[in-house]
């Protein structure tokens, strides 16, 4: 068994659990279950902005312990005053050490999309997302049937988020595509054995279809590899671990955006 199906299956226990203890009326009784959502797609395409959805864990299964003492609001405010477009924050206790509080402590904070990054298996995930403050849920190829995938990112709809689909290769995007996503990440991690290429990205941008925001995650540690992925067609930089391996995870932020501005403008000047 690997990691990704360790997760999964751990996963569908978590939430017969959870279902148990808070019944669906309850999370709907969230000051935030009726809140209109902030567009996830408007603000990663946004011109003024980096595109870039900066990314909140304190470890992972492949590394360990990232940044075990970070706080959700110190580093939440600081990507955004970075200049970041967008916010992701794992909720996941038993493999990343996030939570559900992280989550409404960087919505108290901050108006802007926020993504619930974790491991969605269940329409009850999904309201749970909405109450806590969630804009947009990630729905993970790998880790879900398409006629599933599709089904959840329905759902989601119905309730006015977003979706962010996930996907490792071309036959994953093949079979789960469908129009109840809204953006189309190409993740350069494998989650089975863990090593990154940024190749998986620049092979699949072309395959997917402009109706759909473009986001490129994990790997991305130079703001030239950034420049990269954008004139290959990328509108969105999911971000996480560069960051976050810092002391000062905001203020990696602010630098790396800082870098990647300039050399963009750079760039531009040399089309002139």
């Amino acid at each position: 068994m690997n990691i990704l199906d360790k997760i999964i299956a751990d996963k569908y226990k978590e939430v017969a659990d959870k279902k148990s203890l808070i019944p669906v009326k309850l999370l709907e009784k969230s000051i935030y279950f009726d809140g209109k959502v902030v567009s996830m797609k408007k603000y990663v395409t946004h011109p003024d902005k980096s595109g870039i959805i900066s990314e909140f864990k304190r470890k992972s299964p492949s590394k360990g312990v990232i940044n075990g003492g970070a706080s959700v609001e110190t580093v939440s405010i600081g990507y955004m005053q970075a200049g970041a477009s967008a916010l992701s924050v794992l909720t996941d206790q038993t493999y990343f050490g996030g939570s559900n509080d992280d989550l409404k402590i960087a919505r108290k904070f901050n108006f802007c999309p926020i993504l619930r990054k974790d491991f969605v298996v269940d329409e009850y995930q999904i309201i749970e997302a909405k109450s806590i403050g969630a804009d947009c849920i990630l729905l993970i190829a790998a880790a879900l049937e398409p006629a599933k995938l599709k089904s959840l990112a329905y759902f989601a709809k119905s309730l006015g988020m977003e979706v962010l689909l996930e996907v490792h290769d071309g036959e994953e995007l093949e079979i789960s595509i469908n129009d109840g996503v809204d953006l189309i990440g190409v993740n350069n991690r494998n989650l089975k054995t863990f090593e990154v290429s940024i190749e998986t990205s620049l092979s699949l941008v072309d395959e997917i279809p402009d109706s759909f925001v473009k986001i490129s995650e994990s790997g991305i540690s130079d703001p030239k590899t950034m420049v990269e992925l954008k004139k290959a067609g990328f509108d969105g930089f999911l971000i996480g671990e560069n960051f976050m391996k810092s002391a000062r995870p905001e203020q990696a932020a602010y630098t790396f955006i800082k870098e990647f501005k300039k050399l963009q403008a750079q760039e531009e000047l040399s089309k002139v």
